[in-house]
C-alpha cells in the first residue's frame, strides 16, 4: 500500500499560495525572495518516488507546470517529465503538453483511494485537492519547504475545522528555508 504524500511551498503563517508571485497578488512571489537554491533540484526529497509513484495536480497547477518543466533539461526536470501525471479536473486537458498526462476519471478523492493500494501518490501544490484529500482522511505525509515569511493573507494550507495530529520525521535547513516531513499520527 501506498502513501498519500503532499509537497508545499509554505509561509511561517500556513499560506501556500502564490509562491511565484504568478498569482498577482500583493504578497505574491515570496518563494523567490531567497534566490533559487529552496525552490531547486528534489528538496522534498521525493527521490525514488519520482520513480514509483505516480504525481497527483489540481488542472490549473498542472497547467502552469505544464507550461514550465517541458522546457527544463536538469535532471530533476527529466525526472519530473518522465514520472506519471494524473490531473483532478472536471474538463479536458491537452495531455500532449506534459508528458505522462493523464485525466482522473472521476472523483479524485475515490482515484486516490484505489491508486494508493498499489503506489504512492506525491500531490504538489493544488490545495483544492489538498483539502479535499486531507478531509477523506487520505493524506498520510506533508512534505513542506517553510519560508521565513509572513504574508498575513492568502490560501492556508491547514483548512478551518480540519484538526489533525501529526509527528516530526524531518526538519532540516535547505538554503534559507526549513524541509519538515510530518506524518499523520493514526
Amino acid at each position: 500500500m501506498g502513501d498519500v504524500i503532499v509537497v508545499q511551498f509554505v509561509t511561517l503563517d500556513g499560506v501556500v499560495s502564490d509562491p511565484d508571485g504568478r498569482g498577482g497578488t500583493g504578497y505574491g512571489g515570496w518563494a523567490f525572495r531567497f534566490g533559487p537554491g529552496p525552490v531547486t533540484d528534489d528538496k522534498f526529497r521525493l527521490g525514488e518516488l519520482m520513480r514509483t509513484g505516480v504525481q497527483l495536480y489540481g488542472r490549473k497547477t498542472w497547467e502552469a507546470f505544464a507550461r514550465l518543466w517541458p522546457g527544463r533539461d536538469s535532471d530533476y526536470a527529466k525526472l519530473m517529465n518522465a514520472v506519471p501525471k494524473r490531473v483532478a479536473t472536471r474538463g479536458a486537458i491537452d495531455a500532449a503538453a506534459w508528458a505522462n498526462s493523464e485525466a482522473v476519471d472521476g472523483d479524485p478523492v475515490a482515484w486516490a483511494r484505489r491508486e494508493r493500494e498499489r503506489r504512492d501518490i506525491v500531490v504538489i501544490g493544488s490545495l483544492s485537492v489538498v483539502h479535499a484529500l486531507a478531509a477523506a482522511g487520505l493524506v498520510d505525509e506533508y512534505r513542506l519547504i517553510t519560508f521565513p515569511v509572513v504574508t498575513g493573507e492568502g490560501d492556508r494550507l491547514f483548512a478551518d475545522g480540519m484538526p489533525a495530529d501529526f509527528r516530526f520525521t524531518l526538519a532540516e535547513p535547505v538554503g534559507a528555508a526549513v524541509l519538515t516531513v510530518l506524518r499523520r499520527n493514526l
